[in-house]
């Protein structure tokens, strides 16, 4: 069995659920709040940071990469013409590319600042960083947004998927960080119409049903949010 530490608007923790689902794998889930530092994480992975995954009580497999990687070689091949990593060497190795851009480069950027300005600040302690949102690391984050928008835009235009002819890690790695900025309202979808394109066939994959039904209490999500029409 399965069991996946993670928290529910954590980019990468929903990059995981998404796989995981796609993969169609039985999991035990333990919802965790990472800046709480709880010892049953840490005791997992030093750095106290989640995703981790465990599987039958063998080593914890910590982050995104590395649990991406694993399930791959796991059970990626028993699924067939569904698996999320091309064959070819090329492809993977662009695949890998723009794992690291949505989950690296765009989180720190963008989705980072804004689940953690605007979701995380409101549950956690003063003592631990909580409280109003910083006005100038938002700012930033809104600024940054539509350069990485239109660079998406740019590759899902030339290609079927983000990363090439097929659907792949990318795709998931993606769509896991703009759920979190869309949960928000900071995706303006009308200015790039092709990620706009992208993201409606994303959300309308059974695996991305359970993330579009969260709520954060006393936070209602933006109407684009679940919409399959939006």
């Amino acid at each position: 069995m399965l069991t996946l530490y993670h928290h529910s608007f954590s980019p990468s923790s929903r990059f995981i659920r998404l796989v995981l689902a796609e993969y169609q794998a039985a999991f035990e889930e333990v919802q965790v709040n990472p800046w709480e530092r709880p010892r049953e994480l840490l005791e997992l992975n030093a750095a106290g940071t989640v995703p981790v995954l465990v599987e039958n009580g063998g080593p914890a497999i910590c982050g995104p990469g590395p649990i991406m990687e694993y399930l791959d070689e796991t059970r990626g091949y028993a699924v067939g013409d569904r698996r999320l990593m091309p064959d070819h060497p090329e492809a993977r190795a662009e695949t890998r590319r723009l794992v690291d851009w949505s989950l690296g480069k765009f989180d720190h950027e963008v989705v980072g600042h804004l689940v953690r300005e605007r979701i995380y600040k409101q549950a956690m302690p003063r003592s631990a960083g909580g409280g109003e949102p910083d006005s100038a690391v938002l700012r930033v984050a809104r600024a940054n947004i539509p350069h990485h928008l239109r660079y998406f835009g740019y590759l899902v235009a030339s290609r079927r998927w983000l990363a090439g002819d097929r659907l792949s890690f990318a795709d998931f790695a993606l769509a896991a960080e703009l759920s979190c900025a869309d949960y928000l309202g900071e995706v303006k979808w009308a200015e790039e119409e092709n990620v706009k394109s992208w993201y409606a066939r994303m959300k309308s994959r059974p695996s991305m049903r359970p993330l579009l039904g969260e709520k954060i209490l006393g936070m209602p999500p933006a109407a684009s949010y679940a919409d399959l029409d939006f």
